[in-house]
């Protein structure tokens, strides 16, 4: 059984660790963001099979980032968390474009239940996005496997999810920090040098006696991949 990716937006530090430690085992992949603004940001960038998204949350709360996700033509299934139990607020959430609502205090085997049954009804959406493919480079997001012209190349965990980043936005730089959020969240302190030794490992990896480099740096900007040559 494939490992199915989530998003949790959660603000609350203590029970966002709470959930994702019950998710990770029953063996799921779970993302944490703490404010809205950058679980958006997430949402768009990258692929998830399933999304939880707490209401009341700084930056842009859970209607608005759901909204900007359907409006972005993302149609993975979004579970809404919130203190609030009023017919109303499940509308706005349904409005919004929510597939499920759940009411805070909850048991964590609800929410489980309901992440696996959206899981099925949104399989065809989970497999259509299993695999990204960049010049000879692919990297099939559902195996964590990535090769170049048939070579399979060994990845830590780090550097696939940031290559799988920028591979899933080709053109589009990404600055340290922003990777630095999407990657290791808001709550971890990573400095940006560190940004730069994944970055080397990877154009090491990926790039290296190769004919078409793949990763490259926007100056001011931000690293990006592309096939196309570009600035250096």
């Amino acid at each position: 059984m494939p490992m199915h990716n989530l998003l949790l937006l959660e603000d609350d530090v203590n029970l966002a660790a709470d959930i994702k430690a019950q998710l990770d085992r029953e063996g799921f992949h779970v993302e944490v963001r703490y404010d809205g603004q950058m679980a958006e940001k997430t949402a768009l960038r990258q692929a998830f099979d399933c999304i939880i998204l707490d209401i009341n949350v700084p930056g842009k709360n859970g209607y608005e980032v759901c909204r900007a996700i359907r409006n972005n033509a993302i149609t993975t299934p979004v579970i809404m968390l919130t203190a609030f139990g009023e017919v109303e607020d499940k509308l706005d959430g349904f409005d919004s474009g929510a597939d499920d609502y759940l009411t805070k205090p909850f048991y964590f085997r609800e929410l489980l239940a309901r992440i696996k049954a959206l899981l099925k009804r949104g399989g065809a959406h989970s497999e259509a996005v299993k695999s990204i493919n960049i010049d000879n480079l692919n990297i099939d997001l559902d195996k964590k496997q990535v090769s170049r012209g048939g070579q399979l190349i060994r990845l830590t965990g780090r550097e696939f999810n940031i290559l799988s980043m920028l591979a899933a936005n080709p053109g589009q730089p990404f600055s340290k920090k922003e990777l630095i959020n999407a990657i290791w969240g808001t709550s971890v302190e990573v400095n940006t040098n560190t940004i730069e030794v994944f970055i080397n490992s990877l154009r090491n990896k990926i790039d290296k006696n190769q004919p078409v480099k793949l990763i490259h740096t926007r100056f001011g900007f931000g690293y990006y991949i592309s096939n196309e040559p570009h600035e250096a």
